[in-house]
């Protein structure tokens, strides 16, 4: 298919609207994981309807001494990609198009929940993303916005914004798409070395650890409420052979305390190894968060939560993150 490559507002609003028009945001650098979100988002708008990619690298969300002129641009090559993955056009504005007059004084404030974690890390970060993903919004005009969930926080953030400040648009998450080593698909990745690459996969190692931690735990739980917890009849049930069912009730009953605890155990584990490694992984933080405000679970916690780590090797940082259900929810 055709995919037009357009530069300003006044040629996107120009384009004649036929049915949904679903939107991916990228700054670039478009990989496999980009186009994923593009397919999904063919998927949505039908064959009826439109499906747009920015290009944009926004200066509001680079601080102090991150890579902003680093960052690649390839716009040729993400064209390329974006129409082979069902694009009908890609916004590429200028700078000086998105940010007429410079920058904005008015700008999306993230709030608390942009001070955790990334936040924290990456001062300012999220306020300058919501301000241009809100600019963005606004050019486009989509029915549907499509973001990845590796970018757990960005995405919940999103959300929170569009909720909060009536944006008529729906957003969907699309999960995360890794390598087959594991490692999730990032534009930074061409950054690491061979010897940071092999590192660098202690991230999706951790995340798995406590991922089969997890799952371990949910599923003897589940076992156990499946049989009484009187002890005659776990002896009655031994007597007929089944055993294993008694047993697992006596687990869950006199075992040490597992859930959120357990499942960060399990994934420290992993990068306390991956931190005596050569290169060595550096950790900024590992995190078990409630999704509407990322603030920590605590071990009586039931429903959706994101496992996320992010770290550096070498001079590359990485973030990772995996959705986990706890409790009566799942």
């Amino acid at each position: 298919m055709t995919t037009d490559l357009l530069s300003t507002a006044e040629e996107l609003h120009a384009r004649v609207r036929h049915g949904r028009r679903a939107v991916v945001m990228t700054m670039g650098a478009l990989h496999e994981g980009h186009a994923t979100l593009i397919r999904s988002a063919r998927e949505i708008a039908g064959p009826d309807g439109e499906v747009v990619v920015t290009v944009f690298v926004n200066p509001l969300q680079f601080g102090a001494g991150e890579d902003l002129d680093r960052y690649p641009r390839t716009l040729d090559a993400d064209l390329e990609l974006a129409g082979r993955a069902g694009a009908d056009a890609v916004f590429a504005p200028s700078v000086d198009e998105v940010y007429p007059g410079g920058e904005p004084q008015v700008r999306v404030c993230a709030g608390p929940m942009g001070e955790r974690l990334e936040g924290a890390a990456r001062p300012g970060h999220f306020d300058g993303m919501l301000t241009v993903v809100a600019k963005l919004l606004h050019l486009t005009r989509p029915d549907v916005a499509l973001f990845g969930q590796k970018d757990a926080q960005q995405l919940a953030l999103i959300r929170r914004m569009v909720r909060d400040l009536n944006f008529g648009v729906g957003i969907v998450a699309v999960p995360t798409v890794r390598e087959e080593d594991g490692l999730a698909l990032s534009s930074r990745n061409r950054y690491l070395s061979p010897d940071e690459r092999r590192t660098a996969l202690a991230l999706s190692r951790a995340l798995f650890a406590g991922r089969d931690r997890h799952a371990a735990q949910e599923a003897l739980r589940a076992r156990a409420r499946e049989v009484p917890s009187t002890q005659a009849r776990a002896e009655a049930l031994s007597a007929i052979g089944e055993s294993r069912a008694a047993a697992d009730a006596h687990a869950v009953a006199t075992a040490a305390p597992g859930g959120p605890a357990a499942v960060r155990a399990a994934v420290r584990q992993v990068l306390d190894e991956a931190a005596r490694l050569d290169p060595p992984l550096r950790l900024d933080y590992l995190a078990l968060v409630d999704p509407a405000d990322f603030t920590e679970i605590g071990d009586d916690f039931t429903g959706e939560a994101v496992l996320a780590v992010a770290a550096r090797v070498g001079s590359t940082r990485l973030i990772d993150n995996i959705p986990l259900t706890f409790g009566a929810a799942s």
